[in-house]
């Protein structure tokens, strides 16, 4: 441990007043007054913030230093379990076949192509190790091709605010034909003419606000195809399978309206599928003369599938095709010429269902183990049988399959590859059910080596999320088994405010409903120390983003359970940043949580479990957050804010570190290998505090 003193953040009150109630913030300073300039260019940033982010990272630094040895064994074996030089399945596109692949050392994905008659004759369309020449941070949103396969358009982020630049690329030259586009979210679609695109713009609140056409090449001024008048809503876009539409859509948590360009004719005017409607989601897939529409309208909780003519797609057109089921979630669709592809949720676990649209036959894809997760992988090709998806579990690695729909058989393409070993049958996997103060049945995955001895005395590391509706798949990762090879036991816990159980129990965990999520995760780890898994102490915390906002509850409402607490880019400041509409985030946060602005009582809630407002003279847990300079999500500050207030009011000896990330955003490193030297200094931590004890 460091003889080193903590920083102490200076102490400057503010008092803010709203439904007549006053609290006191005496770390608001940290929050620079121009935090928009500081997203584009860190270098502004205010010395005096500057020079507290710093110490707090010295110190941090000279915490860890006893345990450089084993950061530098937890990094080593995490990139040796890495295939530094791997590639994806090659995916048909007409006569080409395109793929990622990485080289032997490189930090970031090559963008490539073959013919799809000589699959020797590469051809690199970006190289992302080479763009990255030169920068602190890289990072690729989105790469595509044109339908004719003569461009290339691709977005690059370099400092992890978020804020892309498009480029628009010849393939043949490999020349830069036009860009860079400012200011862009980072998503690219191209019309089928093969010399327009369609992108997002963020406005100075970093908010998705307008779709624009731009036609290489055209030096006049982009046209606004779409503009959100609503701070609340954002947009994106995408693509239909088919190729007929570029889709554009605005959204917020729980509202959805969607619009049709036909990407024959890229300067028409978007058409509305359905207007909002306060409480209705909707997404569309095309096929021929008719629409098919997930959706959670009339009542149907986990989401059913309707159609409508793609002439008349107003809902009052919207027939039946898959009925509502309760429990069964819905999560996305896919339309092929000759079939539907969904994945669902359903107690806890996914599933791909196939409906051949000729004989109206149905049928699921079945897998075995107790506990794994399921992904579609996305294709470039509408007429085709194939559907390609990737099946893992927290043992197996993961195995990508081409599954012919029409005959049901499936071809393993791939099995990832684990370079230093790993055999599946050293570890188990199981999934539990801990009972809610309510009841109510929470799922949670569990994976440990098959030698640990399930006694009571295994250090447990438990995850978990609970926001949005997302779902923590039970999947593979490598990065986990330096854990469970010390010893530990690793669970998830499928918290109410994720979908695990479906989009009701994402309705259970959100707005008035909030406390539920953190009483589950508590009640998970009681199940786990009743089950003989761990011990009461004995247990790390891990959660990110609102998954850290979990971590600052459980930690104010029962420190005891826990010996860490490990918060990546934590939200703790929940009740200044939901009360502050300027920030970038929030209007569309509201629905997720209460806007405390115009609602007294989500105001009380929010201020109930806040973690930032409920910071309090106890003895906290071992506390490790995390932050960037950079990130548009969680603002840097409330970490800071969090960590100043914890370590000035906490009883007790139990450190508390901040490492604020100065070149990087919400992700962290964009490096796949600088991402481990984060990972391993959290994972030191977990195994410093939880071991010693």
């Amino acid at each position: 441990m460091s003889d080193r003193l903590p920083p102490a953040a200076a102490r400057k009150p503010v008092t803010a007043t709203l439904h007549g109630i006053s609290r006191r913030d005496e770390y608001a300073w940290l929050k620079d007054p121009d935090w928009q300039r500081v997203m584009r260019d860190p270098a502004v940033l205010d010395p005096e913030i500057r020079a507290y982010l710093e110490a707090e990272n010295a110190y941090k630094d000279a915490f860890l230093a006893p345990y450089a040895d084993l950061r530098s064994a937890l990094y080593d074996e995490m990139r040796g379990r890495i295939k530094e030089d791997d590639s994806t399945v090659p995916a048909p596109d007409g006569s080409w076949l395109y793929y990622v692949r990485y080289v032997e050392g490189g930090e970031h994905p090559v963008h490539c192509r073959v013919p799809r008659d000589d699959e020797t004759a590469e051809e690199v369309l970006l190289d992302g190790n080479r763009e990255a020449e030169g920068e602190t941070y890289f990072r690729t949103f989105a790469c595509r091709h044109s339908l004719d396969h003569r461009r290339l358009a691709y977005s690059t982020d370099v400092n992890g605010s978020e804020r892309y630049r498009i480029f628009v690329r010849d393939i043949a030259s490999g020349e830069i034909v036009d860009g860079p586009i400012e200011d862009a979210r980072g998503d690219v679609v191209w019309a089928n003419d093969g010399a327009t695109v369609f992108y997002t713009v963020i406005d100075d609140n970093h908010r998705p606000w307008q779709v624009r056409r731009h036609r290489v090449g055209d030096g006049g001024e982009d046209a606004v195809v779409y503009e959100e008048a609503d701070p609340g809503f954002f947009v994106g876009i995408g693509k239909s399978e088919s190729g007929r539409f570029v889709i554009v859509s605005a959204h917020d948590h729980t509202t959805s309206e969607v619009r049709l360009i036909d990407a024959d004719t890229p300067g028409g005017e978007p058409r509305v599928v359905a207007p909002r409607d306060p409480g209705v989601e909707y997404d569309v897939a095309h096929r021929g003369d008719r629409l098919f529409i997930r959706t959670n309208a009339d009542g149907a909780v986990d989401f059913r599938i309707a159609t409508a003519p793609l002439d008349a797609p107003e809902r009052a057109n919207w027939t039946g095709w898959l009925a509502h089921e309760e429990g069964v979630y819905v999560r996305g669709q896919r339309v092929f010429a000759g079939h539907h592809v969904r994945l669902e949720r359903a107690d806890g676990l996914p599933r791909i269902v196939v409906t051949d649209l000729a004989s109206g036959e149905a049928h699921e894809i079945a897998f075995d183990e107790e506990a794994y997760d399921l992904s579609l992988l996305p294709g470039y090709e509408f007429d085709t049988a194939t559907l390609r998806f990737v099946y893992s579990s927290m043992t197996t690695p993961d195995r990508t399959f081409d599954y012919d729909m029409a005959s049901r058989e499936r071809t393993l393409r791939k099995t990832r590859e684990v370079p230093s070993g790993h055999d599946p049958d050293d570890y188990v996997t199981r999934r539990l059910t801990a009972a809610g103060h309510d009841g109510a049945r929470i799922p949670v995955s569990v994976l440990h080596r098959r030698d640990t001895p399930l006694d009571g005395t295994a250090p447990l590391l438990l995850y978990g999320y609970g926001a949005y509706g997302h779902s923590i798949p039970a999947s593979f990762s490598t990065n986990r088994l330096s854990l469970v090879d010390r010893g530990f036991v690793y669970a998830i816990a499928h918290i109410r405010g994720g979908a695990d159980r479906g989009y009701g129990w994402y309705l259970d965990g959100k707005r008035e409903k909030k406390p539920n999520t953190f009483s589950d995760f508590i009640a998970a780890g009681e199940r786990l120390i009743a089950e003989g898994y761990t011990a009461k102490g004995r247990i790390a915390a891990h959660g990110g983003s609102a998954g850290g906002m979990l971590m600052g509850a459980v930690a104010n409402l029962r420190p005891d359970l826990f010996a860490a607490i490990l918060a990546e880019v934590p939200f703790v400041d929940v009740l200044n940043t939901m009360c502050d509409a300027d920030l970038p985030l929030t209007p569309p946060e509201w629905p997720e949580w209460g806007n405390p602005i115009k609602d007294e009582a989500a105001y009380r809630l929010i201020a109930s479990y806040s973690p930032y407002d409920n910071v309090a003279a106890r003895d906290y847990p071992a506390i490790f957050a995390t932050g960037g300079l950079t990130d548009p999500r969680v603002t840097y500050w409330e970490p800071a804010k969090w960590v100043a207030r914890l370590r000035r009011l906490k009883t007790g000896d139990n450190p508390v570190l901040l490492h604020t990330n100065m070149e990087a955003g919400h992700g962290g490193a964009s490096g796949r290998f600088d991402r481990l030297v984060e990972v391993a200094m959290v994972y030191a931590f977990a195994i410093a505090v939880t071991t010693t004890r």
